[in-house]
């Protein structure tokens, strides 16, 4: 098989002497490499946010149906047992990541893209399908998040290679394709589901994720391809103190990151007492508010370094997730979602910026994007099973899994200070 898309004509005869000299590859291309801007480069923004629309954007809005299947489809089901579906789809996403991001090192990018396209509208075809808690695992659980994993890694790596000093604003504008869509499909899905049925209201959602992906299909190109084969795992990454700290901190924090995503709407309705069109919209504005956080801190970050944006935010979401105990009202829920959402949005884009910034060669980030999101999905996989079990539905009981979750997040964000003191001690890039 031949990688979709390389032309040596972008190696500059000083990229070839670097190579021929020295067993390391050069940080990242020499010159004016880097387009940095122009029509070429932000439509692969498009298409990659595309990409995003149809991986995060999912994940985040599996809340929808997390409350439809506690109150309609899978009564009999625990709110453990549930989230184990959103959980897995998003533990596949991350976790695949390790595979997808060496193969878009070599140059398949629209292998993975049409590979993760087709598990991906598969995956959500069936689940319109299934009405018992297995069918709807192995469909919506295994199945889509087998093609989830194959579409992120590439959205994030290839847009990577295409800024330098706009990097970082354009890869919140691809993140913020996932809040996009975590806005629209559980509205979809609620104003569709009681006229049209379960069934057709999720196979709308398949439809438009399959019209999306034709798009990035189309215009995606990626450049910089590394001459030499890569490894699946760089185990080098992890002796370098920084990156190791951040990955662990990565990992911590997402392990309490998604509980008010997985379980604002029903503690909305559980507790505060709305009605369930709600906490279908209080989902919508939780994500709303992370296309926001998706898009401003990476602005600034754009001035101050995505390392120095980033600690901000990340603490933030967790003195918040604090915040959430004391919320016993309509306007106090819709409060809480607006803040946690920006921050937690912010979380969500500014890490893939991080791990470039501290990749020796920027051609080989995507390795280290899926390395690290890769431990990190170990965090989603317990984190949302483990604040299901602390819940107790029935008795109204949410507070040890609100403790849980906001002191995982502090506790990842200390990791992640750590990390960047390293940093600085080793390199004093201040602005990073």
């Amino acid at each position: 098989m031949v990688p979709d898309s390389y032309d040596s004509s972008n190696d500059t005869e000083l990229e070839k002497a670097q190579h021929e000299i020295s067993p390391n590859p050069p940080r990242q291309p020499v010159g004016n490499d880097i387009p940095n801007g122009g029509l070429h480069a932000w439509m692969q923004v498009l298409g990659a946010s595309f990409l995003v629309f149809n991986s995060w954007g999912i994940v985040n809005s599996f809340g929808a149906y997390q409350t439809y299947y506690e109150t309609s489809l899978l009564v009999s089901s625990t709110s453990s047992a549930i989230s184990w579906i959103g959980t897995v789809q998003a533990f596949l996403l991350i976790l695949v990541g390790v595979v997808s991001g060496p193969f878009y090192d070599r140059g398949y990018i629209r292998t993975l893209i049409i590979l993760g396209t087709i598990l991906t509208v598969f995956g959500v075809m069936m689940t319109s399908l299934a009405s018992r808690y297995w069918e709807i695992f192995l469909a919506q659980g295994l199945c889509v998040g087998l093609g989830l994993g194959c579409l992120y890694v590439p959205s994030v790596a290839i847009v990577s290679t295409y800024f330098s000093t706009k990097r970082a604003l354009a890869v919140g504008l691809t993140s913020a394709g996932g809040s996009l869509s975590g806005v629209l499909y559980p509205i979809i899905f609620r104003r569709l589901q009681p006229s049209l049925g379960f069934g057709w209201a999720t196979r709308i959602i398949a439809f438009i994720v399959l019209a999306t992906q034709l798009v990035s299909l189309t215009i995606l190109r990626a450049r910089n391809i590394p001459n030499e084969p890569r490894t699946l795992l760089e185990p080098a990454a992890f002796k370098e103190a920084p990156f190791t700290l951040f990955t662990a901190g990565f990992l911590v924090f997402i392990t309490g990151l998604y509980a008010p995503y997985f379980y604002g709407p029903i503690y909305a309705v559980r507790i505060i007492g709305t009605s369930p069109d709600f906490a279908f919209y209080l989902l919508a504005i939780l994500n709303a508010s992370s296309f926001a956080g998706r898009v401003v801190p990476p602005l600034i970050a754009g001035r101050l370094g995505a390392y120095n944006t980033l600690l901000p935010c990340l603490f933030m979401t967790g003195i918040i997730g604090f915040a959430w105990i004391s919320v016993h009202s309509v306007a106090g829920i819709v409060i809480f979602s607006i803040f946690y959402g920006f921050f937690s949005g912010a979380v969500l884009a500014l890490p893939p910026t991080v791990i470039v910034a501290l990749s020796p060669d920027v051609r080989f980030a995507g390795t280290r994007i899926g390395m690290s999101f890769g431990a990190a999905g170990f965090g989603v996989l317990v984190g949302n099973p483990i604040v299901g079990a602390m819940v107790d539905i029935p008795k109204g009981k949410f507070l040890d899994a609100q403790v849980f979750a906001a002191a995982m997040m502090i506790a990842g964000s200390s990791l992640v200070l750590s990390s960047r003191m390293l940093r600085l001690r080793s390199h004093k890039d201040r602005k990073m």
